[in-house]
């Protein structure tokens, strides 16, 4: 199989012209074992967000998606390539901390003619966004930038987010505090490694359980075979109620129980919700 064959396969409909300007291809179409594992990863995203992604172009006249922590805009420009642009509406706001990444990746929109996707400088807590948006996704977001991503999708109220976290930190240095620490003698994450992959463990659980609580049914998943990337879980979920007190009250405990509370559950202590529409609006 031609390395034209293996993009044809993993992403039909894309355009061999917009991976060369994203530099996923060469200049003469080329692929290599790097650019083939990241397109596995993203076709697979691809796939797993469709139903998504058709339901609010389906629901909504005009769906806005917000992809925090966008990168150099792999996944906004496929997004865009394979489900709006045929559907002729939506938009995507691509948000990027990193002042060259954006800069870089409008010029491509640009020169593509993608006018449907706008890429937006700053922190995604800073920048300007509006009040409703219908679907969030960060992808590989670091540390507690998939939290600010998550907080944006239930403070707008977005039908469904889609997050594969990375590199998540923050709960690392506060299990050495942990209450638990002593109760287990330390066990679980006596070793730096284990508090760190523990933490990470335990952050994730957590972000499952806020977003229940707000009123996501939620689904944690594999996105691709370990041998593409370690960073490899991706969480799923659907508005479906206003809120949900049982996995509120579990995640009361659960961070009572080992002491820390991450970034997601401070930001939204502090956020009084405007009055929510319901799921279906």
């Amino acid at each position: 199989m031609s390395r034209q064959e293996v993009v044809s396969e993993l992403l039909p409909g894309v355009s061999t012209e917009l991976l060369k300007a994203l530099h996923i291809l060469t200049r003469d179409g080329d692929l290599n074992a790097d650019a083939r594992r990241k397109l596995k990863q993203v076709a697979h995203l691809l796939t797993l967000l469709r139903p998504a992604i058709e339901d609010v172009l389906s629901r909504f006249p005009d769906p806005i998606i917000a992809d925090a922590g966008a990168g150099k805009g792999y996944l906004g420009f496929l997004l865009d390539e394979i489900f709006l642009a045929p559907a002729g509406k939506g938009s995507i706001l691509a948000v990027e901390a990193r002042a060259d990444l954006a800069e870089r990746a409008a010029a491509i929109a640009s020169e593509r003619g993608k006018s449907r996707i706008r890429f937006i400088s700053g922190e995604l807590s800073a920048v300007e966004l509006p009040e409703r948006i219908h679907l969030v996704t960060a992808l590989h977001a670091c540390d507690t930038a998939t939290d600010d991503a998550l907080f944006l999708a239930i403070s707008r109220r977005a039908d469904h987010v889609a997050v594969v976290p990375c590199c998540q930190a923050e709960l690392a240095e506060a299990l050495k505090r942990s209450p638990a620490k002593a109760a287990v003698e330390g066990a679980l994450f006596l070793h730096p490694w284990h508090r760190r992959e523990f933490g990470s463990h335990l952050t994730n659980v957590m972000r499952a359980l806020a977003l229940e609580a707000h009123g996501y049914q939620v689904t944690v998943t594999e996105l691709a075979g370990w041998e593409h990337s370690l960073k490899n879980e991706l969480i799923l979920g659907k508005r479906v109620q206003r809120e949900n007190a049982a996995a509120k009250a579990r995640l009361a405990e659960l961070a009572e129980t080992f002491g820390v509370k991450p970034k997601l559950l401070v930001q939204l202590e502090a956020f009084t919700p405007a009055a929510a529409p319901s799921p279906a609006g």
